[in-house]
């Protein structure tokens, strides 16, 4: 058996399909690797909400990071330790506050299940609805009142570069942000100092598995640092190229189940 090596996932564009599905080849693979005694883990931007029945499906047994690395906890093991590191309250009303002055559609705020929703709009309540959140609607100056977990912010593709550089100008001391790829133009941030790889460290500290058997999947430059930590960051074919030139490797696509088949030859797990 080859040494045990921690995978962590991501969820959207890498683990699954266009339409959101895992592949039953991803399934009979990362089965068989967890098996072997590898260690299998996801970590994603999604809420634990709308990640929690990827999770189940794969069977595991191991924590989560969401939230990009601002919530992490072991769903199934509550002694792990909840690690929530929410914005301040302060910092995301200066955002709301200094969003006046750009074109933007729409700004949402997440504390953990709670969604705050500055415009009312169906088609991101239906993106939102997921896992049944407690949504409330209206100026987030107004109705929020707790220091959120994360912040997106809807625009158009020129107005998300205005935005991010207004940010980075502004907040940068204080918050780190990422911008969704196409189709949405969304600006996503954070606390600062938080990414993938803060939930990567705490996962391989508990198993004890070092960096160098560390092996990670992205494609979105919020998977940067996670594969930059793991000692094979790999690359989807289907990554922007920000991540495929940091990347030690590339797979397929996320429609050409390049999880299963990279980890199937690297680990010789004869599961195809």
């Amino acid at each position: 058996m080859a040494e045990k090596h921690l995978i962590a996932l991501d969820l959207d564009g890498t683990l699954l399909t266009d339409d959101k599905k895992i592949s039953e080849r991803n399934k009979r693979v990362i089965k068989k690797a967890r098996e072997e005694g590898h260690v299998v883990m996801i970590a994603t931007g999604r809420p634990f909400r709308s990640s929690e029945m990827y999770y189940h499906e794969l069977q595991l047994d191991t924590p989560i990071v969401n939230f990009n690395g601002a919530f992490i906890h072991h769903p199934l093991d509550s002694s792990w330790g909840v690690h929530h590191s929410p914005l301040s309250i302060d910092v995301a009303k200066d955002i709301v506050e200094a969003l006046d002055d750009f074109k933007f559609y729409n700004i949402i705020a997440e504390v953990i299940d709670d969604v705050y929703v500055h415009y009312h709009d169906e088609k991101l309540m239906d993106i939102f609805n997921l896992g049944n959140p407690n949504i409330t609607t209206g100026d987030l100056r107004r109705y929020l009142k707790t220091s959120p977990t994360s912040m997106l912010i809807h625009s158009d593709e020129e107005h998300v570069r205005k935005i991010r550089a207004h940010l980075s100008e502004v907040h940068a001391e204080v918050i780190d942000h990422r911008s969704w790829a196409a189709p949405f133009h969304v600006v996503e941030i954070v606390k600062n100092g938080l990414n993938k790889a803060v939930g990567l460290k705490k996962a391989s500290d508990y198993f004890q598995i070092p960096s160098e058997r560390i092996i990670a999947f992205g494609d979105e430059d919020n998977d940067l640092e996670m594969l930059e930590y793991a000692g094979r960051g790999i690359a989807m074919g289907n990554a922007v190229d920000d991540v495929k030139n940091i990347a030690n490797d590339m797979t397929l696509t996320n429609e050409e189940d390049g999880i299963g088949v990279y980890l199937n030859d690297l680990l010789n797990l004869k599961a195809l």
